[in-house]
């Protein structure tokens, strides 16, 4: 199970590689700087990362993978709550998150959470959070597919919309916003691969929502538009850079 996450979160990681690096370069980290992904699974970020980072997350079974993964001994991993961070105020100079939001049934109260043990003026981060009801699907036969996936990951506890409350949530939180924007990544330009994954993980989020007839039939129409050229997929993905202010 594992495995197939950890792969579809590599598929997803490549969508913020170029906007890591030049936020990275920006911030202008150095040999002493104290860096915290939270959330970090499987290891999919931290694995593409050549400098010390900490890594934490909720799920133990994640993090033995996300060892398997990473390239140590440069990271450090801590098994611990989003909302009850294992660690003192101003603890690290930078934070960040990767899809993190999305799933947290009280996001302001994990940025407040992240806030509290990031040090004053210190960078927060977070690389990636949709919205779905921005969501676009063309043609028009697959429309009904963004509304079923939102409703599919509300099931699951998620925000599905919070990629266009960031700011807004950052601002209130006492986060200073130095950048916030939405991530460039078309599907008109999508390798096979990358068509595959994003499929894989539309199968796993309506899973158990929807009978596999309707899902097969769906799969059926979007690959027939594949082909013809006539597939849009859009789910507009936020990302904010910002320093902490409290």
């Amino acid at each position: 199970m594992h495995k197939e996450s950890h792969q579809r979160y590599l598929h997803q990681s490549n969508w913020t590689h170029e906007l890591r690096t030049y936020i990275f370069s920006q911030i202008g980290r150095d040999e002493n700087s104290r860096i915290l992904e939270v959330g970090c699974g499987t290891g999919a970020i931290l694995s593409q990362i050549n400098f010390p980072v900490y890594g934490l997350d909720l799920n133990l079974n994640a993090l033995k993978e996300a060892s398997v993964h990473l390239q140590a001994p440069i990271q450090t991993l801590a098994c611990g709550d989003a909302f009850s961070l294992p660690y003192a105020n101003s603890s690290f100079d930078i934070l960040f998150s990767h899809f993190l939001l999305l799933w947290l049934p009280n996001p302001k109260k994990a940025i407040e959470e992240m806030m509290r043990i990031t040090i004053s003026n210190g960078h927060i981060v977070f690389f990636a959070e949709p919205d779905y009801s921005q969501r676009v699907d063309k043609p028009i036969e697959l429309a009904e597919l963004g509304q079923w996936q939102a409703d599919a990951l509300r099931a699951r506890g998620a925000n599905p919309d919070i990629g266009g409350k960031l700011a807004e949530l950052c601002h209130e939180a006492g986060i200073k916003i130095i950048e916030t924007g939405t991530l460039e990544k078309s599907t008109r330009e999508a390798s096979a691969e990358e068509r595959a994954n994003e499929w894989e993980t539309l199968k796993a989020d309506l899973a158990g929502i929807l009978p596999d007839t309707d899902i097969q039939k769906m799969k059926k129409i979007d690959a027939k538009a594949w082909a013809h050229g006539e597939r849009i997929l859009d789910v507009p993905t936020y990302y904010l850079w910002g320093r902490n202010q409290v």
